[in-house]
């Protein structure tokens, strides 16, 4: 695990904990640190400060993803607007937590990450994985997916997907017609519930939504207020 946070006593106090945890962390004061070794020793997850000096956590994320780098990343924030929170999921980060935080939450944030992604071996401990999948091609509502490429494409137009936004697609895919409630899509895509509070799961699927669009084709991803959305193709 590679954290970076430019803040000297949270930086020490969050790898220390994260070590007792079962971690192997590497830590580091900056974003040029962080990309440094983000490119020596490429890690399962990277943990990043929003706020820090010269490149920023946002900076640090927006240029792993450029270079096609999917590794799990968590955002550390002291910035508590939705529109900065949005401003992270944009850059290609995959969750936040918002300083101050409990160690706890990160503890579950991270396992969350770690489960979906199936990576584990930067941590000691075990991380339980998903059910793999064995059929390599799903469609529906003239959507198609193929799981081994984690490739998809709206007829014969290729979608541009960030992994929890195939995985999101995926599910909707896979239940389609199906009316998914908000806490079953929480649990199957992040592993947890984020609490009704929680913009995460609109911002994503707004995301859908916009790069689904099609001009005078049908809108795919439908809401059932109250309860939460399903795939049909009206």
């Amino acid at each position: 695990m590679l954290l970076a946070e430019d803040d000297r006593a949270i930086r020490h106090a969050l790898e220390r904990a994260l070590s007792l945890e079962g971690y192997q962390v590497t830590a580091v004061a900056d974003g040029v640190e962080a990309l440094a070794q983000a490119h020596r020793t490429p890690p399962d997850v990277l943990v990043l400060d929003v706020m820090m000096p010269g490149i920023d956590g946002l900076q640090v994320c927006r240029v792993l993803r450029a270079e096609g780098d999917r590794t799990p990343i968590l955002m550390l924030t002291a910035l508590v607007e939705t529109a900065d929170r949005i401003a992270g999921l944009d850059a290609g980060a995959d969750d936040y937590v918002v300083k101050p935080f409990d160690v706890e939450e990160v503890f579950a944030r991270l396992r969350a990450l770690l489960r979906r992604t199936g990576s584990g071996n930067g941590a000691l401990v075990d991380v339980p994985k998903e059910p793999q999948h064995t059929d390599r091609q799903i469609e529906a509502a003239g959507l198609r997916m193929d799981m081994q490429a984690r490739r998809a494409w709206r007829g014969g137009r290729e979608l541009e997907l960030t992994r929890t936004e195939f995985e999101l697609l995926e599910l909707l895919v896979r239940n389609a017609g199906i009316v998914l409630d908000h806490s079953t899509i929480y649990d199957r895509i992040w592993g947890y519930d984020f609490g009704p509070g929680s913009k995460n799961l609109a911002v994503y699927v707004g995301y859908l939504r916009r790069k689904l669009d099609d001009p005078g084709a049908p809108a795919l991803i439908h809401t059932v207020r109250g309860v939460g959305y399903v795939l049909r193709e009206d």
